[in-house]
């Protein structure tokens, strides 16, 4: 597979990840094997989908201990990537950016790992009770001490303040510019896809003047991009998709204009391709310095999202795939 790098310091991954989060955590809980998940893993690492994206508070802690079982095999393979930042309780989720608490929190993670450094270490979310810089201090503290080789920031901000447009990001790019003062950012993660394109607007130009590199979420529109989920079948309650607005049945019917757009272009590349290949293909052109991380517990998803890495979109195709009909339904 090709090999893209993230951040200053060149470290190179796989041009497609390996979302973990689906393995344990907010979607379809009865469908969560941990034997199936392990065997994904092992088939992204056998097709250069070297890229693992977890975090602390999947499961929570659940998810490390996973790519535990086959990190303690495979270390070498791996490129690990992990979050700090958010404590899960009962029924809310609280940030936490206490500089004592981010280096208890990073030995855990290594522990759960089976590891001794984590390759990028990504701030989840900034805790409004502690400064950023604060925060991010403690984080480079851990990469001096050689446990994290490079840091990250999470810009994926909680939904239910969402806004949309262009200038979705700029607090965002204003946090970034803070921490950069302490400790380079080697990555940003936020969601990018076919569907969410809000990203392309200010965070990743500022990303690629500055050699960031970038790991594009949800690259696959939770799902809806793949084409395979039908309107109406309706999500098991723990499933996030459940509270979604563009998840409902009304939204998915309206929504389905995308997916025809995606099929029509997969159609002139050849049998067998597929409209999530496609999404992916798209996320992957627009910059070298882009990693999408699409999430899945299966190793047939796993192989068919690698597949992409190979597939190369023509002028035609991204013009098509740009004038497709904007997503309806939002968290405003």
């Amino acid at each position: 597979m090709e090999r893209r790098k993230i951040g200053a310091a060149a470290l190179a991954v796989g041009a497609v990840g390996l979302g973990c989060m689906p393995m344990s955590w907010a979607y379809s809980g009865s469908r969560q094997r941990g034997d199936e998940s392990v065997r994904a893993v092992h088939r992204a690492l056998d097709l250069g989908s070297t890229l693992l994206d977890t975090a602390d508070m999947y499961g929570p802690f659940t998810n490390e201990l996973l790519l535990g079982r086959v990190l303690k095999e495979r270390r070498a393979d791996a490129f690990v990537s992990t979050k700090v930042g958010l404590l899960v309780g009962e029924q809310h989720i609280v940030a936490n950016g206490r500089p004592g608490y981010v280096k208890r929190a990073c030995d855990a993670s290594l522990r759960r790992l089976q590891t001794d450094v984590i390759d990028l270490y990504q701030l989840h979310r900034e805790d409004p009770e502690v400064p950023v810089e604060e925060t991010w201090g403690a984080m480079a503290e851990l990469v001096q001490a050689g446990k994290v080789r490079s840091l990250g920031l999470c810009a994926m901000g909680a939904r239910g303040g969402r806004r949309s447009g262009r200038r979705l990001y700029d607090a965002t790019i204003r946090q970034l510019q803070r921490v950069q003062q302490v400790f380079p950012v080697s990555a940003v993660e936020a969601e990018l896809s076919v569907w969410s394109p809000e990203a392309l607007g200010t965070l990743l130009p500022w990303c690629a003047a500055r050699g960031i590199g970038f790991l594009a979420a949800m690259p696959l529109g939770n799902g809806f991009l793949t084409g395979t989920l039908i309107p109406g079948e309706g999500f098991e309650p723990d499933d996030v998709r459940a509270r979604h607005p563009r998840f409902t049945a009304e939204m998915m019917a309206a929504n389905q204009p995308i997916i025809s757009g995606l099929r029509r272009v997969a159609a002139r590349h050849g049998e067998g391709v597929t409209p999530a290949q496609v999404a992916l293909a798209w996320v992957l052109a627009q910059g070298t310095h882009v990693v999408p991380v699409p999430g899945t517990k299966q190793e047939r998803w796993v192989t068919e999202n690698a597949a992409a890495a190979e597939l190369r979109l023509t002028a035609q195709d991204l013009t098509e795939v740009a004038a497709l009909p904007a997503a309806q339904g939002s968290w405003d």
